[in-house]
């Protein structure tokens, strides 16, 4: 599994946004072939794509629960047409109007409602359960986000994102107690280059 990482960090950096995520995906239902899972077991695999929320508006430091900036409205966008490819059974997001309108354009173009989530009840048993064997997208924040995925993992692996990390998509595929974590940066053109 290192030689996977390894080989996929390298061609992380040479190829184009919807290549990564095909590519991404190739080796993902490869890597689960190779493994001989009856088909109840592949029924059984959840694969969940988690995203913090994309720029905000950062004028009134008071205001808990602003606005997408015209920046983050655009990487909306982006990240609805990056996962175009991408066939989702949910959308979750917290119940802020950042992750909210993050999450928009990938619901609409899905057809998906976008359903809730607490994040102080990450991963639940409710959770598991109604998403196991399904493509679920889960739009958070810059300490939910990675917080979800450590508690997918059952250890602490990710620490919170820096504020200006806007470009981080984890992919965690879980079949029973196996969890496969990938972190991926994808760029966008309006986010600054140090993300």
């Amino acid at each position: 599994m290192k030689k996977f990482c390894v080989f996929f960090s390298s061609l992380q950096k040479a190829i184009s946004m919807k290549l990564k995520l095909t590519l991404l995906s190739l080796l993902l239902l490869g890597f689960l072939d190779k493994t001989n899972l009856s088909a109840q077991e592949k029924e059984t695999t959840s694969t969940y794509y988690l995203i913090r929320h994309t720029e905000k508006v950062t004028t009134d430091k008071s205001n808990r629960d602003p606005e997408l900036n015209s920046i983050g409205k655009e990487h909306a966008l982006h990240w609805a047409e990056t996962f175009k490819i991408v066939a989702f059974d949910a959308i979750y997001s917290t119940d802020y109007i950042r992750t909210q309108n993050t999450a928009a354009p990938i619901a609409q173009q899905q057809g998906l409602p976008i359903l809730p989530y607490n994040p102080r009840t990450l991963f639940n048993a409710e959770f598991q359960r109604a998403t196991k064997g399904k493509t679920v997208l889960i739009v958070g924040h810059s300490n939910t986000t990675p917080a979800f995925v450590n508690a997918m993992l059952g250890e602490k692996k990710f620490t919170s994102l820096s504020e200006d990390d806007y470009n981080s998509l984890f992919i965690v595929s879980k079949q029973g107690e196996y969890s496969n974590p990938i972190l991926l940066n994808i760029p966008f053109k309006g986010s600054s280059p140090s993300n």
